[in-house]
């Protein structure tokens, strides 16, 4: 194995950080978060079995220039390849959520591949063995490569169209074209990355000549043109509806989601690279534009667009990641060498790498195998299988704004909620003047006041008999605790209505 490492290190790091996704492809079930799932599984499912409940498309109801502001692109590749899977005879929810994890998982590999092969380009092979090995093994990398996330599966292209221009020593003009192309299919996977792609052909026009600036520059047109102005026009009627739809809510909605100070996005990625190494990362990337701008600029410009822009949710800033890493490791390399100070403090540096690959260790080992919204997933799939269901009444009148994921119970008659605002009696009113399914089923989230909280459900809806008990995974207990209002991650108890038709 030793051997093999050093004839083949970058086979050796990608089979690890390929094994590492693995375990997360077989055992981290469910969702990380709200648009991993709600936005691109439980949309292309509906579509498939042909609903539009959420008004993605035209439709007569809705009018065709009005655009929701939605990745296309990416509901586009799931929808294509769910009905595929469909062909073949693959419909139950959880096998076609495993494939998609195994494919993200493979996919995620380009990440570590191409930061390799960059770093390796532009400095040396310790360091990219060292970044490589980062990026395998950093502790959130596994879990969340296997999601739905834009911000993670946006990344390989941004690496792949950077690798393009770096290793381009002849100064290939049609190579710079295809970079540009390659790159801005991140802007088709997250719009905010434009600030990146803007970033890099200034770069190329600096330091590899305007005539190789303004072929990426055709690329960039050109995919743009592909994937944005053609499947719009298809679609809409006109180009750039989807984008200019999303960008005129995230201005409307700056403030109505994660707000914070300019400085929250250094906090997030001083965090999550673990002090101080992260520091030392940090303090390298900030030195790297004299040396490696084409590292530092596109990456930086990114960063500061989000540290101006008021929603600042902590996924958004995972896209630049892997280039901190990679100039930080770089110039961090070579000036630990260079000045007095940190030679003189060998010990303490060498102290903070042990400490962060320890703590990285035990954080990697608990959240690569672990499930993140499991017991919303399973209350449904306990439903999915009972025979007899109709559909379902969620009492949450002790919660938020929790949904539960309808694409694992495989079928789209809506369920009725429980709220504060709208109690048993205000849903049997309704369901009788609508003239809709009456529920079988009951599901209440979370033990506070359950007995309380079911007696109004009783009154209302006829007699109950306890039937199941969906838990919560250890993560989602762990996230509870930390933050139970920002985490309403519960455990579900299920009954059933003994004769649903009859009510008191």
């Amino acid at each position: 194995m030793k051997k093999f490492y050093q004839e083949k290190p970058l086979s050796t790091i990608l089979i690890v950080a390929f094994l590492l996704r693995l375990v997360s492809v077989i055992f981290s079930k469910g969702y990380g978060m709200h648009d991993d799932h709600y936005l691109v599984i439980e949309i292309v499912q509906n579509w498939i079995d042909g609903f539009d409940e959420w008004d993605y498309l035209p439709n007569s109801l809705r009018p065709q220039n009005k655009a929701g502001g939605h990745i296309l692109i990416y509901l586009g590749f799931h929808y294509y390849f769910f009905q595929f899977l469909e062909l073949i005879g693959i419909n139950d929810p959880n096998t076609k959520m495993f494939i998609i994890r195994f494919l993200h998982a493979l996919f995620s590999l380009l990440i570590v591949k191409f930061a390799f092969k960059i770093t390796e380009k532009v400095s040396n092979i310790e360091n990219a063995k060292m970044v490589g090995w980062l990026l395998a093994l950093l502790w959130f990398m596994p879990m969340l490569s296997v999601r739905n996330l834009v911000e993670i599966v946006c990344i390989p292209p941004l690496l792949y169209g950077t690798w393009l221009i770096v290793s381009n020593d002849k100064k290939n003009v049609l190579q710079f074209l295809f970079a540009g192309f390659i790159t801005t299919i991140a802007f088709s996977l997250r719009y905010q990355t434009s600030t990146f792609i803007a970033a890099l052909g200034l770069v190329i026009w600096i330091q590899y000549q305007f005539k190789n600036a303004f072929f990426y520059g055709i690329g960039v047109l050109l995919s743009i043109f592909i994937f944005q102005v053609c499947i719009d026009l298809a679609i809409w009627g006109k180009p750039f509806a989807e984008f200019l739809a999303y960008t005129d809510y995230n201005v409307t909605n700056a403030y109505n989601y994660v707000n914070g100070p300019w400085y929250n996005f250094i906090l997030v990625v001083g965090g999550i690279l673990i002090p101080p190494v992260s520091l030392f990362l940090l303090y390298g990337f900030v030195l790297s534009w004299r040396k490696h701008l084409i590292l530092f600029l596109p990456a930086m410009v990114f960063f500061v667009f989000h540290s101006i822009f008021p929603n600042k949710q902590e996924r958004f800033i995972l896209p630049v990641v892997p280039f901190i890493i990679m100039a930080g490791v770089i110039t961090w390399n070579y000036v630990k060498d260079k000045y007095a100070f940190l030679i003189n403090n060998k010990k303490f540096i060498s102290g903070s790498w042990k400490f962060f690959w320890v703590i990285n260790t035990i954080v990697l080992i608990a959240l690569t195998p672990s499930s993140s919204k499991l017991s919303r997933v399973e209350t449904m799939n306990y439903l999915a299988k009972q025979k007899d269901f109709q559909t379902f009444v969620f009492e949450s009148s002790n919660s938020g704004g929790v949904l539960l994921p309808r694409f694992y119970l495989h079928n789209w008659t809506p369920y009725y909620r429980i709220t504060k605002e709208e109690n048993a009696a205000f849903i049997k009113k309704s369901i009788s003047v609508r003239k809709l399914k009456l529920p079988n089923y009951l599901v209440l989230g979370e033990a506070d006041n359950l007995v309380k909280r079911l007696a109004p459900c009783i009154k209302t809806f006829g007699k109950v008999t306890y039937v199941a008990t969906i838990e919560q995974s250890y993560l989602d207990k762990f996230m509870h605790w930390l933050n139970p209002f920002g985490n309403e991650n519960q455990t579900y108890y299920i009954y059933k209505f003994e004769n649903p038709k009859q009510s008191n």
